[in-house]
């Protein structure tokens, strides 16, 4: 497969020389596999965890590179803001590593979605999936809806990108976030923040009926 036809997934794990950082697995796609699966005495995690941990090691990957000892707990916290939605974290993190050598704006870059990562399982790796057992089927139909959802995006993006419509796509990254409003009154909340806390807005929260 030529390098203009591989997927992002492909193109950051050869920019960044991550195709044996999994060694537990010989390689990070084996890795990715045995995490989606929960083969290999894993539990078996969806496509945003496994983008998280994906992204967490290009980030610790990157800080290698850089000569840029970050242990585990400070990795964390740099990726949570990275990611985040804290303004002034992101900031105050990404000026830290520029100071240490690394190039934050591509490596935030080369972040993946999950619709990135399930396009990758899917379609490059051929990858297969047990049926799940009966459990948490909501939030699985929620992921899955923003993952095709982030999937369409990106291959709009492209499209927009060869025709010139649009500069700079193949430094995107698409987040679909899925965002609630109270019917009585103007709070806003992000889906995934609603059911962490088990309501949309304090004010007009009943028990038992969110």
């Amino acid at each position: 497969m030529g390098a203009d036809h591989r997927c992002k997934v492909d193109r950051v794990v050869a920019a960044h020389g991550l195709a044996d950082a999994d060694p537990r697995h010989g390689s990070i796609d084996e890795g990715l596999l045995a995490r989606w699966r929960g083969d290999g005495g894993h539990e078996a995690v969806g496509y945003r965890t496994l983008a998280d941990w994906f992204n967490r090691r290009l980030l610790r990957q990157a800080c290698r590179d850089a000569g840029r000892a970050t242990p585990a707990s400070r990795l964390e916290y740099e990726y949570e803001a990275l990611t985040g939605e804290d303004d002034l974290a992101r900031e105050e993190v990404s000026e830290r590593l520029r100071a240490d050598g690394v190039d934050v704006d591509a490596l935030r870059s080369a972040f993946v979605s999950w619709g990135t990562l399930r396009t990758h399982l899917l379609n490059c790796l051929d990858g297969e999936k047990p049926p799940q057992e009966a459990g948490d089927w909501e939030r699985d139909s929620i992921e899955v809806a923003r993952s095709v959802t982030t999937e369409k995006v990106e291959t709009a993006l492209s499209s927009l990108g060869t025709k010139g419509d649009l500069a700079g796509v193949d430094r995107t990254a698409v987040s679909v976030q899925v965002q609630l409003q109270c019917t009585e009154c103007p709070t806003q909340a992000p889906l995934d923040i609603a059911l962490d806390r088990g309501y949309v807005c304090a004010d007009h929260h009943v028990e038992g009926n969110p």
